[in-house]
């Protein structure tokens, strides 16, 4: 299994961008010295505790101050960019880094985004027919003319021997793309097998990501493909420290449980899905706070305790390719975070690979 992060970002209102963006890049560098394999950075418009709209911006000052770790947007929202144009962005963003690039795609979730662009109703549709797009102005080279329901797009020819169609991506004929599904038994899943999509799944309580996998395979076998479970990555919360008190006690208090109870929470209380973090329907709603969090969904404690939950975990999920920690605003105290970051790298995953070893 490897180890990854994934940026929101998630940062306070009240923090001012540029702060929160150089946050952003020394979590990445940080990420790149302790060996972590990826990064991926969220896009989102209207959400001000995830302040990013352009996570390539990010992305190609984060290829300065690394030097291994691969690095993707998580995710481009497809429907509110034209196809054309992000499959140029994407094809030069990835020659800059010469191979440490993925693709996430989505098609929005926060109902703000999705009023802004008026694709309410829509983006999902639209987001298969621009990656569509997508690939065939990355993988042909003949002209052709697109007239979908959502999009017009013209592959020119060649004029005058000068203007015309160049650009292609550095990896051939295109970089890994995944795709991020946040409901449960999500068709988003579906069509990640049926296209041979890297699936990312967000895990919220224990029975969440019941039928993920089988969704995936699902996909795969109605396309005469096989899915492989390397590829497929799980986002979690996880805080490791010294001790258990210890790291309960920077969860909690810490920005981890901040952004929860000021934001996350809240926000889940309003739709209506708080039974997402349960571990039991039993549960009341106001129950949910980030002390439960931190006991029942999110991954806290010394090493020797968050190894033990990533074992538990691993048997109740079956073996999954990444797994990819969420990330939060720490930079008033970023010791513990930083702390975190190396435990989880250098005590936790080491142990747990020696377990799975021993298990096999």
């Amino acid at each position: 299994m490897k180890l990854g992060l994934f940026l929101m970002p998630c940062h306070p209102p009240e923090q001012d961008v540029y702060t929160g963006a150089q946050w952003d890049l020394d979590m990445i560098q940080w990420g790149d010295e302790l060996g972590y394999s990826e990064a991926w950075i969220g896009e989102h418009f209207t959400s001000p505790w995830e302040p990013c709209p352009a996570p390539d911006l990010l992305i190609a000052q984060a290829l300065t101050r690394t030097k291994q770790i691969t690095l993707a947007p998580g995710s481009h929202l497809l429907p509110y960019h034209h196809p054309a144009e992000l499959a140029h962005r994407v094809a030069f963003l990835d020659h800059l880094a010469q191979g440490r690039f993925m693709l996430g795609i989505g098609a929005g979730g926060i109902p703000t985004d999705l009023k802004l662009f008026d694709v309410e109703e829509t983006n999902r549709e639209m987001m298969w027919e621009a990656l569509d797009i997508m690939i065939r102005l990355w993988t042909e080279d003949e002209p052709f003319e697109f007239r979908g329901k959502y999009w017009r797009v013209n592959q020119p020819e060649t004029l005058h021997g000068v203007l015309g169609p160049h650009l292609k991506p550095f990896q051939q004929p295109h970089p890994p793309i995944g795709v991020a599904a946040f409901s449960a038994k999500s068709d988003t899943l579906r069509q990640a097998g049926r296209r041979g999509l890297m699936p990312m799944s967000l895990n919220l309580n224990p029975t969440y990501l019941d039928g993920h996998w089988e969704a995936v395979e699902a996909g795969a076998r109605s396309a005469g493909r096989i899915a492989d479970r390397r590829d497929w990555r799980i986002l979690r919360d996880v805080f490791v420290a010294e001790t258990d008190e210890e790291a309960m006690r920077w969860a909690v208090e810490g920005a981890m449980g901040d952004s929860y109870r000021r934001a996350w929470l809240p926000l889940y209380q309003e739709f209506h899905w708080t039974d997402l973090f349960k571990h039991s329907p039993d549960i009341a709603d106001s129950d949910v706070t980030p002390e439960y969090l931190a006991e029942h969904t999110w991954i806290v404690g010394s090493p020797s305790t968050v190894t033990e939950k990533l074992e538990e975990f691993v048997e109740r999920t079956g073996d999954f390719g990444t797994l990819l920690l969420l990330t939060y605003d720490y930079s008033d105290s970023p010791e513990p975070w930083k702390e975190s970051l190396g435990l989880l790298a250098n005590e936790v995953m080491p142990k747990l690979s020696d377990s799975a070893a021993v298990s096999t």
